[in-house]
């Protein structure tokens, strides 16, 4: 019988990978689960500049007797839209974290420290679609709007894990730059975490609160706008120290391109930060700003990550049964 895997489309045999897995195909399906998560992050940032948090008044139905978007008197079709829209790209990150899941099960050997990240992606999803319920019975309550964008940054630091862990072995984690210098890559990484809590504060404080009807931080927006510019000062500090120490100290060539990536982007998203500052926070940079915080979040853990090893893959790793009995 003609396997998926074995068909001629190079496409398809990608799509169906996640049935006869390898660590390479493996390590893609993490790439894509980085990926989606990044994209709903930013589908979600659409939703409140578009004043479309409560397109759907009601969870999990869009309205009160519908699951999908249907005329109401309350609502604009377009609002609903958009964020139905978001709502559906949740079943695409299900469904990426599901072939995670699946890849790592059917993987041969089974590696257990995969399968646990594996398994993080769709319980963390369901976690976020309830608290997204939440998000919508709260009336978009600042705090949980800020929870919802936090669940994405943890989600997508376990599919990071994933990614690299797929492509490593199961060794213990050994240090390939001097140990100060990677003690000053996790303090890089939580300033980073600092800068992204700050940024929801200045969100859930500013003006694209995603309806009408939603309630706002009662704090002052210049004050929290000034300490979110200075973590962001103390990040790129930081990182420029990171890159300038790996530098000095003839660090392998992986670890150094990584931290001069992170500081790259910390200098765009800072520019886009100041633009949309003095231009009173315009709806598209703002979207533009809440990508570049993701980024920002993926170069650091990239950062950290290349800092440490765990030796290279075994080479005695058999494909999974189903792609040997492919091949056969």
């Amino acid at each position: 019988m003609k396997l998926p895997t074995d068909h001629p489309n190079a496409l398809v045999r990608r799509l169906f990978s996640f049935w006869a897995p390898t660590a390479e195909s493996l390590r893609g399906w993490a790439l894509a689960a980085v990926a989606v998560n990044a994209g709903i992050t930013v589908s979600g940032a659409a939703v409140r500049v578009t004043g479309s948090g409560l397109g759907c008044p009601t969870w999990p139905r869009c309205t009160p007797d519908s699951f999908v978007p249907v005329p109401h008197p309350e609502v604009s079709m377009a609002n609903m839209l958009v964020e139905f829209g978001n709502r559906l790209v949740t079943f695409l990150v299900l469904a990426v974290g599901f072939a995670c899941v699946v890849s790592a099960m059917r993987l041969a050997p089974r590696r257990r420290s995969l399968l646990l990240l594996a398994w993080l992606q769709p319980a963390g999803i369901v976690a976020q679609a309830l608290w997204g319920g939440l998000v919508v019975a709260s009336m978009l309550n600042p705090f949980t709007v800020s929870v919802h964008f936090l669940i994405s940054i943890g989600l997508i630091a376990a599919c990071w894990t994933l990614y690299q862990r797929s492509g490593e072995g199961d060794g213990p984690a050994r240090r390939v730059v001097h140990r100060d210098v990677r003690r000053l890559g996790r303090v890089v990484l939580a300033a980073v975490l600092a800068l992204l809590a700050a940024g929801v504060v200045v969100t859930g404080t500013g003006p694209h609160s995603g309806d009408e009807l939603a309630s706002r931080f009662d704090l002052d927006i210049e004050t929290v706008a000034r300490l979110h510019a200075d973590v962001a000062y103390l990040v790129v500090g930081l990182t420029f120290a990171l890159a300038f120490a790996l530098h000095v100290t003839d660090s392998p060539r992986r670890a150094r391109r990584a931290a001069l990536a992170l500081l790259g982007i910390e200098l765009a998203q800072g520019v886009i930060g100041y633009v949309q500052y003095f231009l009173a926070v315009p709806a598209f940079l703002v979207g533009l700003h809440v990508l570049g915080a993701t980024l920002v979040w993926i170069a650091a853990l990239r950062a950290v990550t290349a800092l440490r090893t765990r030796g290279p893959l075994d080479a005695r790793v058999a494909p999974s049964p189903t792609e040997a009995a492919a091949t056969a």
